[in-house]
């Protein structure tokens, strides 16, 4: 498995002429070929596995049945929701909307699900039960299947391995204690102790990990309008114990991304994206500016003892816009051919995500992981199939600002914390068990009504 880097990527499928319209057309023909745009999102990497798969379909299944599809823009997923919508808009300068493309739930909402294919229009209840049911359900918006999955991330654990055997030779402590939040948070603060104050793992979107931890035990409704519910005491008590590890020290919240602090060693952990996979190295390099090898250990998310296994379920789908009967069937026809389970798997083993069907996990995935080299993709693959046949998919409601929110929500208790632990270190337990209950106040004060 060739390690992906942050090389960024020039190269267009070559050879096709742009998407033009729709024409009056009613059936495929490889003598009148229908022509198709496409955004995608998997152009970071060294070479686009995307890129050469439309390539592959382009000169077979494409030429027989006369469908060719051109990629017009290749962007980021934070990037290609404006990016739609300058589209949409026709602004000066901004590229024609595309036949089909990358899209979150989110982006799809904002652009009007009036204006996309409801899939369903397309694939029988027979054909979408060989997909993963929670996957299938992140797509579906007002009833509408308008979001249709090709590549899923979820949350799962990194651990610098090299830091961790050394940590593990002198405390006794297990990796199987990390499968619940009791013990992930025991683990933390014995990391702390041994390592003289340093953090045991840096948290990415902490509130879903929070909000993951209060459905387990019961919790139900969580909201209340556009924010969480402080009523819920479910939840208040799963941020509390989230906030008392990270007065502690224990945990971060992470910068940006909790990659970047395992690999300059200022936490031992992360969690976070498996797609963050393809940004962990081969090195990791210390404060002192020592470096060592590291094999980086993947691990599922932790749970709440006792209760229902949860995790999120991330990553884009794929929308196309309303059009014509012949162009829509051209679109599914790609999209059949692109998550068939074999050649699935070998999509998503390029670029650290899941397959989408049953199939693949059940059959496909398990074959491909035999065939690997690199430990550590070894290590992501087995989380993955962990993660599938012993958790839920979890599919949080869509709330178009929530993204917003959660990001002003980190920032304010990072500076609180920030200000308030230099003053509880000074004044002891007392200001520490004040600072871990002001926490709560953020709440309040990043939902303005």
């Amino acid at each position: 498995m060739e390690r992906r880097t942050f090389l960024k990527l020039a190269a267009l499928v070559p050879g096709l002429a742009l998407a033009g319209c729709g024409g009056s057309k009613t059936l495929l023909s490889p003598k009148d070929p229908t022509m198709l745009s496409i955004w995608h999102v998997y152009g970071e990497q060294a070479d686009s596995p995307m890129n050469r798969l439309l390539t592959e379909f382009n000169d077979t299944v494409g030429r027989e049945k006369g469908i060719l599809l051109n990629v017009t823009n290749m962007t980021n997923s934070a990037a290609i929701g404006g990016q739609l919508q300058d589209a949409k808009a026709g602004k000066p300068g901004a590229l024609d909307l595309p036949d089909l493309f990358s899209a979150h739930p989110a982006d799809a909402s904002a652009l009007g699900i009036e204006n996309l294919v409801d899939w369903n229009d397309w694939f029988t209840a027979e054909d979408m039960a060989a997909y993963v049911p929670g996957f299938v359900q992140d797509g579906i918006i007002d009833g509408k299947q308008v979001v249709f999955p090709v590549s899923k991330s979820t949350q799962l654990i990194f651990l610098n391995g090299s830091q961790y055997a050394r940590f593990a030779a002198d405390t006794g402590a297990q990796l199987s204690t990390l499968a619940t939040w009791d013990g992930f948070f025991e683990m933390a603060g014995a990391y702390r102790q041994w390592s003289q104050g340093k953090p045991f793992c840096a948290l990415d979107y902490p509130l879903r990990l929070v909000e993951l931890n209060a459905l387990e035990q019961g919790s139900g409704e969580l909201y209340k309008g556009s924010w969480y519910d402080l009523t819920n005491e479910t939840f208040r008590a799963s941020w509390m114990e989230f906030a008392r590890a990270l007065v502690q020290g224990d945990i971060l919240i992470s910068d940006l991304y909790s990659n970047t602090q395992v690999m300059t060693g200022e936490t031992l952990a992360g969690l976070g994206s498996s797609a963050a996979i393809l940004y962990y190295n081969d090195f990791v390099t210390y404060p002192d500016n020592t470096s060592e090898p590291v094999e980086i250990i993947s691990l599922p998310c932790p749970t709440f003892a006792g209760g229902e296994k949860l995790v999120m379920q991330r990553g884009a789908g794929i929308c196309t816009v309303r059009s014509t009967p012949e162009r829509e069937r051209a679109c599914v026809t790609f999209l059949k051919w692109l998550t068939a389970p074999k050649r699935n798997v070998d999509f998503v083993t390029q670029l650290g995500y899941m397959p989408v069907t049953q199939t693949a996990f059940a059959n496909e995935l398990p074959a491909a992981v035999r065939t690997l080299d690199d430990p550590m993709y070894i290590s992501l693959y087995q989380a993955f199939l962990d993660t599938q046949s012993g958790y839920t998919f979890y599919t949080p409601p869509q709330r178009r600002d929530y993204l917003e929110l959660e990001t002003r929500f980190e920032e304010q208790v990072r500076l609180q914390l920030t200000a308030g632990r230099v003053l509880s270190e000074q004044q002891g337990g007392g200001a520490r068990e004040g600072l871990i209950w002001s926490t709560l106040d953020q709440f309040e004060k990043t939902y303005v009504r």
